[in-house]
């Protein structure tokens, strides 16, 4: 990909979502080149802006957007708009006349009394994609539900299989520490919405796509799932454990702890000569993953004691020198010490019209090139009347607008 042009450019994206899951989706349009502009109610803005703290200092010192806020919204243009009004959702049909792709997540059937809804808007662009992302998706009992990320994990299945097994020490269900269900949601809204387009140049038509994320959150289960469904056993809890592989889990060390990660029977071979445990690896119930996994009992409290024996630093240096997969638990200022996320630069200094702020790079990179915009989360409105300019309406009846509170 040359420098100079990105897959998406010339695309437009009218972004209707707010808080993660579509946002996430629109973010990773905008860093592959399309024009991504945000809808936002006047004076309120995404309810993301609001979670905090913390917040993101303003260039005169008092608290800006939340930092939540800036994970998700690089390389948009924000136009305040309240589509309530029939004048604001007349703004947005124009918007959606001249759009490639429209990302939501209302309720559901609550877009189509303001003439926002992918029948309606079809009638006007035959070639608009049309995604919308709710917690339960568009049919079915649930359909009418709200749905947040917490709450998917749970009924999805994930809080079942994370964390310690109920009895040991702080045992019971827990939810993964990012909004995963969100984050998964979103890319695979990004992911429809390319296939999409793709389609589109051979149909020349739009589509309507429709992501639950509680339908991701059941495809999520992966391997978790297939032991149900297609060898009756029910997953359990096994703590930073794997309920297939062994040893595949965190140990204490002598100073800390590390995650050891032993995919398959050489790597146990080498671990255990580093570890100067031969005696563990030629043991028949040990040597293969199977045996491993069945006698995990007597094994891990085995290498619970050997991992005790040594520094974290002196394991991991032995997983390298001996080709074994053992690393450090980060936190996560950690990770942004780490010399292989710096050397893949994955910190990046966005530079916007009124300030500048530090974002995660992309990890999506074309020749060598991170897909990346260079431009900041948006202020609140910051593009309504340049957007609204762009579409034709004259200065006087933006001022007319914005005079009747509908900007």
């Amino acid at each position: 990909m040359a420098t100079s042009s990105k897959p998406l450019d010339g695309l437009t994206v009218l972004d209707l979502s707010r808080v993660l899951a579509g946002p996430w989706a629109t973010q990773h349009l905008a860093d592959l080149g399309a024009r991504v502009i945000k809808v936002e109610r006047p004076g309120v803005g995404d309810d993301t802006r609001r979670w905090g703290p913390p917040f993101v200092p303003a260039p005169d010192g008092a608290p800006g957007d939340a930092t939540y806020f800036h994970c998700c919204n690089r390389g948009k243009r924000s136009i305040g708009i309240d589509f309530t009004r029939p004048e604001g959702a007349a703004v947005l049909r124009r918007l959606a006349a001249r759009a490639d792709v429209l990302i939501e997540n209302h309720k559901v059937g609550s877009l189509q009394r303001y003439g926002l809804d992918y029948a309606a808007l079809r009638e006007l662009n035959p070639r608009l994609i049309y995604c919308s992302i709710t917690g339960f998706g568009q049919t079915g009992p649930y359909a009418d539900r709200p749905g947040y990320d917490a709450l998917i994990q749970a009924m999805g299945g994930l809080m079942s299989v994370t964390g310690e097994p109920d009895g040991a020490p702080g045992g019971g269900p827990q939810k993964v520490g990012v909004a995963v269900v969100d984050l998964l949601a979103g890319m695979y809204a990004l992911s429809s919405v390319l296939a999409a387009l793709l389609g589109r140049t051979t149909t020349g038509l739009g589509t309507h796509i429709d992501i639950s994320l509680l339908d991701v959150q059941v495809a999520m289960l992966a391997n978790q799932a297939s032991a149900w469904l297609l060898a009756g056993t029910l997953p359990q809890r096994w703590g930073t454990g794997h309920p297939s592989i062994v040893p595949y889990q965190a140990f204490a060390c002598a100073d800390g702890h590390v995650m050891l990660a032993i995919g398959n029977d050489g790597q146990f071979h080498a671990f255990c000569e580093a570890a100067g445990a031969a005696h563990l690896a030629a043991d028949p119930r040990y040597r293969n993953n199977r045996g491993r996994v069945e006698h995990r009992g007597t094994l891990v409290p085995a290498l619970t004691q050997i991992l005790r024996g040594k520094r974290r630093e002196e394991w991991i240096a032995l997983g390298e020198a001996h080709g074994f997969p053992c690393g450090p638990i980060n936190t996560i200022d950690q990770v942004f010490a780490d010399p292989q996320v710096q050397a893949r630069g994955m910190v990046t200094t966005l530079h916007g019209k009124r300030d500048e702020v530090r974002s995660v790079s992309s990890p999506m990179r074309f020749d060598g090139i991170s897909a990346l915009s260079p431009v900041p989360p948006p202020a609140l409105g910051d593009s309504t009347e340049e957007v609204l300019g762009e579409l034709g309406y004259s200065t006087a009846e933006i001022a007319a607008l914005r005079a009747s509170a509908v900007l």
